[in-house]
């Protein structure tokens, strides 16, 4: 490989569609950068555009990375700034087009623009359903045998007229975006590329790392992990927050990642930007929408069981430990369909005798759907008391709570009687019954359903197209890469409580408190999954005693008992250990349902899970905690 490099700095400029243009722009102008990745894709922005976008009312791209372009672009020819976003969504050609032209051309800029194509299956997922010999479309989850999956996750496949398709896409690798980077791009626009894949392409490319080069690429891959969500780990979406002042946490700068030529790296953020990097946010981060210790991406499997998480200086983290694998033969698609109709109404109660207020209301609507013969017609029909009446109340608002009533079925006419039967009785209602006077929301809105799916990765026809640079007669030259040259089955996902948990007796006496006063964490999800990591603050565990105490008590026996009357027997719990990051992860199958663009729960992103279980109080040794 010849010398070593000097690590490559690589700065994310978006975590989701509504990062503003300005992000980027802030990355490329308060300090050296080698390149800037922006991730603005979640799972349901291509099928949420996907129908504007074949009808031509759409541009298919995201309109945030086109303003990020725009207010970037001098600053990116003159600094010679690599880009790498994914913000092409269901049109990178389009958006690439339009930066040559409009940007590029336009201002006279030396800057090479390429778009990575091949991640949209929509012309062939009818084929692909088709093949019996290959099961058709596998679920994601289909291997584990421990779960369950939700009612109707498959119903569209026997419904292909009432329920059809509207976007199946791909999550790529980096293998596309090395090779444009390696032929000169200076912006690659991508549609569905993993989160990670432009990180790990950038670093593929500075560094000339092979594709067998697997702990290196496995490092890269945390690396895009730890910085592809924005924010989320210079202080938003942060557990311990509340340790900060409210100004540390306005206006967050976002990070950059220093990757080593090993794949180690250094998680850090302009100095002249807002926010913090610390052990903890990094440590956060990390844990956010896992699935076990092994993370996966069609280049390659990183095992993070041993990873390390150090502060090496104010607002720099450094992280190594971790190792790689050959990638899997098979990558992520992502199928969306037309689900139906859905419709929810919010009813608020104050004070006394609420739970008998909401079975009251319940009753009434139940009834008079049954008398007009469709309460079987629905297919969630779910009522959800959101929030307890504070005892002994301060003011009202202390004393209010709200019931959330949601409704899906497939026919529009079956949903449009919810608003019609609560109306019925509306003067019959509970004592001090009152509600938002905007009841839009309980209208019928059309639905999609998400269906996570499996498919070989040689099913891909995957290339980097290098556009023209306005020469007469140029024409865009198109690079394929083919599937991984190497690929290594999956094994199961490591499950198991700690096999040498300490007598949590041996702590000696303990008070009823939050599980929070000891442990950080964060949640997220995976489909119908939500995943859960806590760890213990290494700087406040100086022995290591409270990891001994929250690996013994924090079982997946104590993780159902914690999340109390929201377990169904149906769900699944796998859990493991991280110990150098004295941090337990569990991943609990089958909450959210058909997914985020589906479900029925009020916390569809699963975001708050970690929070709720930071919230319920567990035995703690009373040394632990501060008097």
């Amino acid at each position: 490989m010849g010398s070593v490099r000097r690590a490559v700095r690589i700065a994310n400029c978006s975590g989701a569609v509504p990062d503003p243009g300005d992000l980027m722009y802030n990355q490329a102008k308060y300090g050296p950068v080698d390149v800037i990745t922006g991730d603005y894709l979640a799972e349901i922005n291509l099928g949420n555009d996907a129908e504007a976008f074949a009808t031509g009312t759409h541009e298919g791209w995201i309109p945030t990375a086109w303003d990020g372009l725009c207010q970037s672009i001098e600053l990116i020819a003159e600094k010679r700034i690599k880009v790498v976003i994914n913000g092409g969504a269901l049109n990178p050609k389009g958006l690439a087009e339009k930066t040559q032209r409009e940007l590029v051309q336009a201002k006279g800029l030396d800057l090479t623009v390429a778009y990575v194509h091949g991640d949209d299956l929509m012309y062939k997922v009818h084929d692909l359903l088709s093949r019996d010999e290959a099961g058709g479309l596998p679920h994601l989850d289909k291997d584990n045998t421990n779960v369950k999956l939700e009612k109707d996750t498959d119903v569209f496949l026997d419904h292909p007229d009432t329920m059809p398709i509207v976007s199946a896409n791909a999550y790529l690798g980096m293998r596309a975006i090395k090779q444009g980077l390696d032929e000169g791009a200076d912006i690659i626009i991508c549609g569905r590329v993993a989160d990670a894949s432009p990180v790990i392409g950038a670093a593929a490319w500075w560094h000339g790392w092979k594709e067998t080069d697997y702990n290196e690429l496995a490092g890269a891959l945390i690396a895009g992990h730890l910085i592809e969500c924005s924010s989320y780990i210079t202080g938003a979406n942060y557990a311990g927050f509340f340790k900060h002042d409210i100004p540390e946490l306005l206006d967050l700068g976002l990070p950059i990642a220093e990757v080593e030529a090993n794949g180690d790296c250094v998680v850090t953020k302009h100095e002249a930007l807002n926010g913090f990097v610390n052990a903890d946010t990094v440590k956060c981060q990390l844990l956010y929408e896992l699935q076990g210790t092994i993370y996966l991406n069609s280049d390659v499997k990183a095992d993070v069981k041993h990873v390390r998480v150090e502060d090496e200086s104010k607002d720099r983290v450094r992280v190594s430990g971790v190792t790689g694998a050959p990638p899997p033969s098979t990558t992520k698609l992502a199928v969306f369909y037309k689900g139906g109709w859905q419709c929810e109404l919010l009813i608020n109660a104050t004070g006394y005798a609420t739970k008998q207020k909401y079975d009251l209301q319940e009753a009434q609507l139940r009834r008079m759907l049954k008398l007009w013969g469709i309460l079987d017609k629905f297919d969630v029909l779910d009522f959800q008391y959101i929030g307890r009446p504070e005892s002994n109340p301060s003011c009202q608002l202390a004393s209010t709570t709200y019931l959330r009533i949601f409704a899906q079925a497939t026919d529009k006419d079956v949903i449009a009687k919810v608003l019609p039967a609560w109306a019925y009785n509306t003067m019959q209602h509970f004592a001090g019954f009152h509600l938002t006077r905007d009841l839009r929301t309980a209208t019928p809105r059309p639905f999609l359903g998400f269906y996570p799916a499996i498919i070989s990765q040689s099913e891909l026809e995957e290339s980097v197209n290098i556009l023209p640079r306005g020469s007469s007669g140029d024409t865009t030259k198109q690079h394929v890469v083919g599937p991984p040259k190497s690929t290594e089955a999956l094994q199961p996902r490591e499950d198991y409580d700690s096999t040498n948990a300490v007598d949590l007796a041996s702590f000696g006496e303990t008070v009823m408190a939050p599980l929070g006063d000891i442990a950080l964490g964060r949640s997220g999800d995976k489909g119908a999954n939500v995943n859960c990591g806590l760890f213990v603050p290494a700087q406040e565990d100086q022995t290591g005693e409270k990891w001994d105490w929250l690996r013994s008590i924090m079982t997946k026996a104590q993780m159902r008992k914690m999340i109390g009357r929201d377990w169904k027997e149906w769900y699944h719990i796998e859990r493991c250990e991280m110990p150098e990051m004295r941090a337990v992860h569990f991943v609990v199958y089958g909450p959210l349902g058909r997914g985020v663009s589906s479900s029925k729960i009020l916390d569809a992103l699963g975001k708050g899970f970690a929070e709720f279980i930071r919230d319920v109080h567990v035995p703690i040794p009373r040394k632990f905690l501060k008097t």
